[in-house]
């Protein structure tokens, strides 16, 4: 049996979302693992592959980061050969960081390995109930 709070909050629904959550926290840095990048590295190679080059204050706002901390993580992925500062051809004083074919290839590789660890996780559910959590999700996030 659930219990509820005085306001009425399902502390068993808010302990098993937080459980899952956690779950899934740990699988997604284990499936980062071949890559040797961090949640924050693979996220911002995501946005560079669905965006293409882009600005590091972009990069932070598609993190919701802070552009300092965007910036430790273009300044890693370079470091690693997966990113290349390059001059904005439209404002000669700014900076576009891009994927280079090293990154493209790791951040493909990476999103190949996320559907397959998403469809392990998920695979248990069937298609209706998959539709009613992404839905139940969609209105969480509001």
């Amino acid at each position: 049996m659930t219990e509820r709070t005085a306001d009425g909050d399902d502390e068993s629904l808010a302990e098993t979302f937080w459980a899952v959550a956690g779950r899934l926290r740990r699988q997604a840095r284990e499936s980062l693992a071949p890559w040797d990048v961090t949640p924050s590295q693979s996220r911002a190679l995501g946005v560079l592959a669905r965006h293409g080059e882009l600005r590091p204050g972009t990069i932070a706002e598609h993190l919701r980061i802070a552009p300092r901390s965007a910036t430790e993580v273009v300044d890693d992925l370079q470091a690693r050969g997966l990113v290349e500062r390059r001059p904005d051809p439209a404002d000669r004083r700014a900076t576009l960081v891009a994927l280079t074919e090293e990154g493209n290839r790791v951040s493909a590789a990476i999103r190949a390995a996320r559907r397959a660890e998403a469809d392990r996780f998920f695979g248990h559910l069937d298609d209706a109930d998959r539709d009613q959590l992404a839905r139940i999700l969609r209105t969480l996030l509001g």
